[in-house]
């Protein structure tokens, strides 16, 4: 992805919202480019620019015998056909300072997980691959302490920098949505994305399996648009209960459309 994009990103406001999606993580060599054409097609109808999302290699499971990924290099080469094919842009998350620059030879925009958003080595090994940095924000983190995450991408002297809200901790196993931190992370003057799916979380469960609320996936995305946020994060698979990571805050890909329609229509509403 070029400065172009993402200064369109950036400079949207009397457009549409941007879509991050995809699954969970790769699953196998069939998934990414499946899941990620039927997309296409129905962000191409709608006029939203769409980021399609995936990851390699999933660290952060509860339980150690959890479905971690295919490998890294297979994983990341299939992230990155999907780019070729449907030009369009891709992202990834990151874990550790060496990914960065292994990342970037493969993905668009480098993603750096909510526990990790405050190591700063991390930060500035994303920063300085030149890619697109999308940071989320820590389930402990204030909006306003974002700005120092900014800081030091900003700092290797790329600009290029999403911040994305994924919800706060709420007592134990469990997270809220506190929607004063878009306008309050957009005040940095980057873009600003609501993470719909693991907003709906409920992590470290008993069963060592997270637990989520996909029956409110529509109520988080409708006002994250309605109070202006950038660009939307969901994860979507064809069959979420057989998902090998993340199914129970899955999206099911067959809902997609009717819930994008509904939410270009609340864009339009407000702006």
């Amino acid at each position: 992805m070029d400065n172009t994009f993402f200064n369109q990103l950036k400079n949207h406001q009397n457009g549409n919202f941007f879509l991050i999606a995809g699954p969970c993580v790769v699953e196998d060599e069939q998934m990414p480019l499946a899941i990620a054409s039927r997309i296409r097609k129905i962000a191409d109808r709608l006029g939203i620019p769409f980021i399609f999302k995936a990851s390699y290699q999933k660290a952060n499971r509860s339980r150690s015998d959890s479905f971690t990924g295919i490998g890294h290099k297979k994983a990341l080469q299939l992230i990155g056909q999907v780019g070729k094919e449907l030009n369009i842009p891709v992202l990834t998350d990151i874990h550790t300072e060496e990914q960065a620059a292994m990342a970037a030879e493969y993905v668009d925009i480098l993603q750096i997980p909510a526990f990790l958003c405050r190591q700063t080595e991390l930060l500035v090994a994303a920063g300085k691959t030149g890619k697109v940095v999308n940071i989320k924000k820590g389930q402990f983190a204030s909006a306003d302490s974002m700005k120092f995450a900014v800081q030091k991408v900003l700092q290797t002297g790329n600009s290029q920098i999403l911040l994305t809200e994924r919800g706060s901790t709420f007592g134990y196993n469990d997270l809220i949505v506190d929607f004063r931190n878009i306008p309050g992370m957009q005040a940095n003057g980057v873009p600003v994305v609501v993470d719909i799916t693991h907003s709906l979380q409920q992590p470290n469960q008993a069963s060592g399996i997270t637990g989520g609320r996909p029956d409110l996936i529509e109520t988080i995305a409708k006002a994250a648009i309605a109070v202006g946020a950038d660009g939307i994060f969901l994860e979507t698979h064809p069959d979420p209960a057989n998902a090998k990571s993340d199914g129970a805050n899955m999206l099911r890909i067959d809902y997609l459309e009717d819930l994008l329609e509904k939410l270009v229509r609340i864009r339009k509403a407000v702006y």
